[in-house]
């Protein structure tokens, strides 16, 4: 009998840039560790404004000029409290991605949405701000590349780069049943 996956979505504003981007970085660093067949990534916006759309053409070039695939096939959707109730780990690229995250948990008042552990994707980064209050939880935000040019989209990837091995620790931790020293 196999277990279930452990199921991890990644969250931004419209799902065309900076979740999937973490979707894909996510998925590549969890099958280079071995876990790609016990792990489920995938990614959703808070916002419904982008919904169907592919992922933006300038993260599409960053990520292949990364050796990452491209996103092809991703569509945008908007997260669901049934999202919520049914991922393991919700990672959120900003704070008011998460504040907005725990509100929707809360307010469907959907049993099971007390599963997904939601945090700040960077809270991931060995290297991103000590950050003790919920007040300063901005300091951890993914940069949003949207409105820039071509270099923004290559910080955000940094970005996204430097908490993915965090994340693998993290998952692999709970798959084992063990602590890990991020959480």
């Amino acid at each position: 009998m196999t277990a279930e996956p452990y199921r991890v979505m990644t969250v931004c504003t419209g799902n065309i840039c900076r979740s999937p981007m973490a979707e894909i970085v996510l998925r590549d660093r969890l099958e280079a560790a071995g876990l790609g067949d016990r792990v489920v990534v995938d990614s959703s916006g808070v916002s419904d404004e982008e919904h169907g759309n592919p992922v933006d053409p300038r993260a599409r070039r960053v990520l292949a000029a990364h050796g990452y695939p491209a996103g092809d096939g991703h569509r945008a959707r908007q997260a669901t409290a049934s999202d919520l109730a049914s991922r393991d780990l919700v990672l959120a690229m900003t704070a008011q991605h998460a504040r907005r995250l725990r509100r929707l948990a809360t307010e469907r008042g959907a049993s099971g949405t007390e599963r997904a552990e939601i945090r700040l994707y960077r809270s991931f980064d060995p290297d991103a701000p000590l950050v003790e209050r919920d007040a300063d939880e901005h300091l951890l935000d993914v940069d949003d590349p949207w409105y820039g040019d071509q270099g923004g989209f290559e910080t955000t990837l940094a970005e996204v780069e430097a908490a993915a091995d965090g994340v693998v620790a993290h998952v692999r931790a709970r798959l084992e049943g063990t602590k890990d020293v991020a959480s």
